[in-house]
């Protein structure tokens, strides 16, 4: 199917002081990518180089071509970014919000059409929000909040998105849901997919690779079973687990309390 995303020698960081360095790696149209690390790893910083957020060298190219050649609005139209503790406007509700996804899709007149509010309305649906609909942000619980942002993200219709720890916040019957949601996407519209896991477990039985980052650098890529070793997490993490083998043969990485 392609290259959706490529990244070749990327660094990127703040201030001229890079915390991520020297990172390549490609994406195939309708992928999950799934970038895992140890905390101060750069997760979060390679993945808003990605979104165009913060200074970067190298390439990143969004289906062959070069984000720094896309206007804003185009990159918004093609790239859905869903940031880790976002700062959420005061005075809208979840569905005044969700509509600001459709911003990039909006005409000179920058009204929403009946398009736009029904594809606003699926988004609140698939993420258990539509009782919710008319609740101000501010009322919204953490777990609320985050369903909201990624509804907005939703609402953009982009073909990739980047998911920054989408599921902070959330029980794991939602997180499940969410993640779920989010795999259907892949599945009945091609939507690539990098995002940032916490949770290991996850990273295993929803990515198709994984890339570790440690101090910046890529230290493994492949697939979760390449990735995801007891010689690994050790290395990296100081963790002390086992890997067990769920019923789809799927990993499960599973702490193992000191005695």
């Amino acid at each position: 199917m392609g290259t959706a995303l490529r990244l070749r020698e990327v660094s990127a960081g703040y201030q001229r002081e890079f915390v991520v360095g020297g990172v390549s790696v490609d994406v195939p149209a309708g992928g999950w990518l799934a970038i895992i690390g140890p905390n101060g790893a750069g997760k979060s910083t390679l993945l808003k180089a990605i979104a165009g957020l913060v200074h970067y060298t190298g390439e990143v190219a969004l289906d062959g071509r070069p984000i720094r050649e896309l206007g804003r609005k185009e990159l918004a139209r093609s790239l859905g970014y869903l940031p880790q503790g976002p700062l959420l406007p005061e005075g809208l509700t979840v569905t005044d919000y969700a509509l600001l996804g459709r911003t990039p899709h909006l005409g000179a007149l920058a009204t929403e059409s009946a398009s736009d509010v029904d594809i606003v309305a699926d988004a609140l649906a698939r993420l258990d929000l539509s009782e919710l609909a008319g609740r101000p942000l501010r009322t919204l619980s953490g777990g609320e909040r985050q369903r909201a942002v990624l509804a907005r993200v939703l609402a953009q219709h982009t073909s990739v998105l980047l998911l920054d720890e989408p599921t902070t916040g959330l029980d794991i019957g939602h997180a499940q849901t969410l993640l779920d949601l989010v795999d259907q996407l892949r599945g009945e519209d091609g939507t690539t997919v990098v995002s940032t896991l916490h949770d290991l477990t996850f990273a295993a039985q929803y990515a198709e690779r994984i890339v570790l980052l440690n101090g910046g650098r890529v230290v493994a890529a492949g697939t979760p079973a390449d990735v995801l070793t007891t010689d690994a997490l050790t290395e990296y993490y100081g963790a002390r687990t086992t890997l067990l083998t769920a019923a789809d043969g799927s990993r499960v990485v599973a702490p193992i309390r000191r005695r």
